[in-house]
């Protein structure tokens, strides 16, 4: 639907027409289309715009689902975390392993837990990450997002508070966003593999970014870990894998950074247990717990993308395609 009006109409007519235009839109309901995504050229390319349009009416997009963010800790007064929608605040909970409080404002060196959910989960001022009516759990588990595997301590006892309160704040989902820096090309063991483990037995999705340095023999840890998804990237707009990548990577998200990618990533995820969940899709031929048949069915429905430096292909989230095999083509599309 295209609507116009002459610019040389007098100015009171313009005002006029304006309006009336906008009631219009209002009427049509086209006036949501002011709802725009946090990243506008990576949700494109990923189709995650594209999978809002055709099940708006389905699905609720993170609605009764909550992220945890595990990271360095969080300027908790900014006005995308005191958000309220609907009457259900943004921010369900918060929590500070390094000091066993419930105060995850950033020490030290933190600063990057303060924007990691936006991708996911923002929800204010007609932006939208991708689950944009989720809830989060804003968990502080370390001072640096650049950490070193000393961290380890802390970041299990945040891990273990996800574990042990995923189901009273509906916790599905784990943003494990630190890095390491460093090329590992074999997991490190430490005290968070214990948990990453009973997190996957649980069915909760936990993944990290892959970093940013363009290795390509090895990944930051704890990506490095098993039962950790490890996100890497491809340029956004274009199918070409870069940042760090290594046998792995589980799955590539457009981005800038493979932080922001596994944000993304974790967004898509929480949509597509909705969509599992709604219609009962039975997802044990794709996977031995809902996790690892989450990521099946994002590798099976997403782009391979082949990358020369590494001789390896990766596949690229196309969350329309993943939603489309859960729940059919949407009815429109259908026709």
């Amino acid at each position: 639907m295209y609507l116009a009006y002459d610019v040389n109409q007098s100015p009171v007519r313009r005002r006029v027409t304006s309006s009336l235009l906008m009631l219009a839109l209002l009427s049509t309901g086209l006036a949501s289309h002011a709802q725009q995504p946090t990243e506008p050229v990576e949700f494109a390319h990923a189709r995650i715009t594209d999978a809002w349009k055709a099940y708006g009416d389905v699905l609720s997009f993170g609605k009764g689902q909550t992220l945890a963010l595990v990271d360095d800790g969080c300027k908790m007064d900014m006005p995308e975390w005191t958000a309220v929608i609907d009457g259900v605040p943004k921010v369900l909970v918060s929590y500070d392993s390094v000091d066993g409080d419930n105060n995850p404002k950033h020490e030290g060196k933190g600063y990057h837990g303060s924007t990691i959910g936006v991708p996911s989960s923002v929800n204010l001022n007609g932006k939208r990450g991708v689950a944009f009516n989720d809830q989060v759990a804003v968990i502080r588990a370390l001072e640096c997002c650049h950490c070193n595997v000393k961290d380890s301590k802390t970041l299990a006892a945040g891990l273990k508070w996800v574990l042990d309160n995923h189901k009273k704040y509906r916790i599905t989902t784990v943003n494990l966003a630190p890095v390491d820096d460093l090329e590992h090309d074999q997991p490190v063991p430490t005290e968070i593999d214990e948990q990453l483990t009973k997190l996957r037995e649980a069915n909760v999705w936990v993944s990290a970014p892959c970093g940013n340095h363009n290795y390509t023999k090895g990944i930051s840890w704890p990506a490095s870990q098993p039962n950790c998804f490890a996100i890497g990237a491809v340029r956004p707009g274009k199918d070409e894998v870069f940042l760090d990548r290594h046998a792995k990577v589980d799955l590539v998200v457009p981005a800038s950074a493979t932080s922001s990618s596994n944000a993304i990533g974790c967004g898509a995820a929480i949509i597509l247990r909705e969509a599992i969940d709604k219609v009962k899709y039975d997802w044990k031929a794709d996977g031995k717990n809902l996790p690892e048949a989450m990521l099946a069915i994002m590798q099976k429905t997403g782009k391979e993308v082949e990358d020369k430096a590494t001789n390896r292909s990766y596949r690229r989230l196309d969350l329309l395609a993943a939603l489309e095999h859960v729940l059919g083509k949407p009815k429109a599309a259908a026709k």
